[in-house]
């Protein structure tokens, strides 16, 4: 199945110029064009996403991210129901072995209201929920998801910001509980995120060698 990017934009580990190094984003069907180092189409139409551990970042971390990211922000009450699924198997993970693979993100924000992590051969998620709340303890979600293993993950948000977070491999499969976003959310505009964002913080040591792949093999964002 060929996986569509074109409507995204993509975060990436590349420094936006040569005297700019804060990282650069550019649409989806520029970056393939653009950042074969980073991202690339696969013979099988799945997108292979690439972060090394040391590269450019953001103004407000130290930590590298090849992510694909909604280029429109969207509100609880545009749809009824909105969703992220993707379908992804990692093929090498950071040496902290942690990576957030899919996100529900804010506008003008640096704190997102639901992450989904792979830790470790786990997969965990953070529910923050209220605006700019104190960072959320990760909850376990779905074992057993090594490395190599294609592998879903959705997110799932209603009109009224009841959240749930779902994951399977082979046939094993689990959800959250229905997660109640908090009111201080509901005039938010948010973003579906997802890829690799390595949790790690990149030093003058890191190792050139050191970072995360993952392949994308579906994806399907709706607002309905």
């Amino acid at each position: 199945m060929t996986v569509d990017i074109s409507n995204f934009d993509i975060a990436t580990p590349l420094p936006t110029s040569a005297t700019n190094p804060v990282a650069l984003e550019l649409n989806g069907t520029k970056a393939l064009e653009e950042c074969p180092s980073v991202i690339i189409r696969l013979p099988d139409g799945s997108i292979q996403l690439t972060a090394p551990t040391k590269g450019a970042s953001s103004k407000s971390t130290h930590r590298t991210r090849c992510e694909w990211k909604e280029s429109i922000y969207w509100t609880l009450l545009s749809a009824a129901n909105h969703w992220n699924r993707q379908e992804t198997t990692l093929v090498k993970v950071n040496s902290a072995q942690k990576v957030v693979v899919s996100q529900m993100h804010v506008q003008d924000d640096v704190d997102p209201a639901i992450k989904v992590f792979w830790e470790k051969g786990s997969l965990t998620y953070a529910f923050r929920k209220d605006f700019n709340g104190a960072d959320p303890t990760p909850v376990f979600l779905l074992g057993n998801v090594a490395l190599g293993a294609k592998f879903k993950v959705s997110i799932h948000s209603t009109s009224t910001g009841a959240v749930v977070v779902s994951a399977s491999i082979g046939a094993q499969s689990a959800s959250s509980p229905t997660l109640q976003l908090g009111s201080s959310w509901l005039s938010k505009s948010f973003d579906f995120h997802g890829g690799i964002y390595n949790q790690i913080d990149y030093t003058d040591a890191t190792p050139a060698t050191d970072g995360s792949i993952c392949i994308i093999s579906r994806l399907s964002v709706t607002h309905v």
